[in-house]
């Protein structure tokens, strides 16, 4: 019996008593096909080397800049090209529809917080004179004062987080307030009544404003002719009317579909005052200096308006809530009357007015997927 021959790596099993000279020059071809395979793919040549050489070059010598920010500047790549308009606040060079929004300075922050807790200054007077939304306003004086709170409880705060934001994005500071605004404070919000298109008549001989557009929005009747001349003639003491009473602004609809009558943009903006005295100031300019002081005296006026009527409020809810505590118990127990009808509970019973409609009603409190941090500040 013929010894057994040992396949070598790449022979042809099935041929196992061909000789070696044999089996090697049958190989051969395939060897020398996949080199020269092997060869031309290595020598081929990248397109993108020029372009990638150029980048590197780009980032050692003109982007060098860029690699450590200088303090009280941004840095953006705006600042390395030469023509750039505005490079402080555009990080992008090809869209010079974004600009980056400043944000408080910590000097403009602790001045809000002390016009408003230590002199005890109005959310809407320091909105005006330091001109930040109000919103912005309210959270920045609970901002500080969790700050402090956490001082006190000994609790560390992010400042070095904080220094390196405010080194690298652009700021408000506080002494620059008189040349420009942080931010725009008269923002008018969208109502859901303005959403739809509606194509309405008007006589040309009727004089048609904001006032008769908003009831037009609201599904109201027009108003009588001497009512809309009256509130046209003296715009003032119509906004201190309805910005003083919001609750007596006319009401239209039924059941579910009640709702107020649309007010004019004059009255819906949040500093409606700021428009009549703007008019004023244009009707009369040799008054200039008196019309601060009238500015002032219907802001106060409207301050006063509004604790008036909060404190009403919570006195009529202090009336209607029995308050009960037992000796020797930190509990407190609070019962109201309540009432049960068509207009509190609704056609399907589950009315938000209505007493115990969370009885039946799953909780969503602790599922995934829900809000449950605040998504709007509270004015």
């Amino acid at each position: 019996m013929a010894p057994r021959i040992q396949n070598p790596i790449g022979s042809n099993s099935l041929l196992p008593y061909l000789s070696s000279s044999s089996t090697s020059s049958s190989f051969t071809p395939l060897s020398s096909r996949s080199q020269r395979s092997c060869r031309s793919f290595s020598s081929t040549i990248v397109p993108q080397t020029r372009l990638r050489n150029q980048m590197f070059l780009w980032l050692q010598h003109q982007a060098a800049e860029l690699k450590h920010h200088k303090p009280g500047s941004t840095n953006y790549l705006s600042q390395i090209i030469p023509g750039s308009l505005f490079p402080e606040s555009r990080p992008f060079p090809q869209n010079i529809h974004y600009r980056s929004e400043s944000i408080l300075s910590e000097e403009l922050r602790r001045e809000i917080h002390h016009r408003v807790v230590v002199r005890k200054k109005s959310v809407r007077a320091v909105s005006v004179e330091l001109k930040v939304d109000m919103r912005r306003v309210a959270a920045v004086v609970r901002l500080v004062e969790l700050e402090k709170r956490m001082t006190q409880e000994g609790k560390p705060l992010a400042l070095p987080y904080a220094r390196a934001i405010h080194e690298m994005v652009p700021t408000t500071p506080l002494y620059d307030q008189e040349l420009r605004a942080h931010e725009e404070i008269n923002d008018l919000p969208v109502h859901r009544l303005t959403n739809p298109q509606i194509f309405y008549p008007v006589s040309e001989s009727r004089q048609f404003n904001r006032v008769d557009a908003g009831r037009v929005f609201s599904a109201a009747p027009a108003l009588e002719q001497e009512q809309a001349a009256k509130d046209a003639a003296d715009d003032s003491e119509f906004i201190s009317r309805i910005t003083q009473n919001p609750s007596h602004i006319e009401v239209v609809g039924k059941g579910e579909d009640e709702h107020q009558v649309l007010q004019p943009a004059d009255v819906r903006i949040p500093h409606p005052h700021m428009i009549s005295s703007r008019r004023a100031q244009n009707l009369v300019p040799q008054e200039r200096t008196e019309h601060p002081k009238i500015y002032r005296a219907h802001l106060q006026k409207a301050e006063e308006a509004e604790q008036e009527r909060k404190r009403r409020s919570e006195e009529r809810k202090g009336k209607q809530t029995q308050r009960v505590q037992p000796e020797d118990s930190r509990f407190e127990f609070r019962i109201n009357d309540v009432v049960v009808s068509q207009e509190t509970t609704g056609k399907d019973g589950r009315n938000a007015r209505a007493p115990g409609r969370r009885y039946g009603v799953p909780s969503y409190d602790r599922k995934k997927g829900q809000v449950k941090i605040p998504t709007r500040v509270e004015v």
